[in-house]
């Protein structure tokens, strides 16, 4: 398949897929693009498509981005999950160690140039990992912040060259924290200590009532997202 006949079928599938289910969703692109992977990043979004993977087809590669930078309830959580499925997480590193990090770029990177600290620890990791497959599945939604306003179920991603889906795009946070009661899936503990979005430990505060759901996310920065989507 040429990337013109690639384009044209995710375009004719995004419109097909805007009222389909996520597990028909996710159905679809294993079946049409074996060699797929998830980004799981053990939030509330990530460990439902988890669950629906595994229903499905879990032999499909989930990885996750080790920062060396999460909390201990997000490493916990991936533990609690192996256990459960059954199953193995790829884990995949940035290059450097915390301490490289500190001693190329000076102490606590996140405070002084966030950006560079989550392309270090983030972006090339992920660069790097999605080479090897031709698609990729995420828990981005629509609803989560102005960036992801406009994504599509399946959309081609012109910033790792691959095709991307997107299952849960079109959900709510509480139709995500229903499938989750309702299927009585794992999830980070953090959820319930008012951290609706969870990143690394130093870059992440808790959410006061009112407040938006992202704006524990770099606070005090104009910092909206890591970089891993356009």
């Amino acid at each position: 398949m040429n990337l013109l006949e690639k384009e044209q079928l995710i375009q004719q599938k995004a419109d097909e897929f805007e009222h389909s289910s996520p597990e028909e969703v996710i159905r679809w692109a294993i079946e049409t693009f074996p060699n797929i992977t998830f980004a799981c990043s053990f939030g509330a979004e990530d460990v439902v498509l988890v669950d629906m993977i595994q229903k499905i087809s879990p032999s499909t590669d989930v990885f996750y981005l080790d920062t060396d930078f999460h909390f201990t309830e997000t490493y916990e959580t991936r533990d609690k999950m192996v256990e459960k499925y059954g199953m193995e997480f790829v884990r995949v590193s940035p290059k450097i160690t915390p301490e490289q990090q500190a001693l190329e770029f000076g102490e606590a990177l996140w405070n002084v140039d966030p950006n560079q600290c989550c392309n270090i620890r983030k972006v090339e990791p992920l660069t790097r990992i999605l080479t090897e497959y031709d698609a990729w599945i995420t828990g981005i939604r629509r609803d989560q912040a102005p960036t992801r306003a406009n994504s599509k179920k399946v959309e081609y991603d012109t910033k790792f060259g691959l095709v991307k889906f997107n299952p849960i795009a079109s959900w709510t946070s509480d139709d995500v924290w229903e499938y989750i009661r309702t299927n009585n899936v794992l999830y980070n503990p953090l959820h319930d200590q008012n951290y609706p979005s969870i990143g690394c430990e130093y870059c992440t505060r808790q959410v006061m009532p009112g407040e938006d759901p992202r704006a524990g996310r770099w606070a005090g920065s104009e910092k909206t997202e890591c970089g891993l989507h356009k």
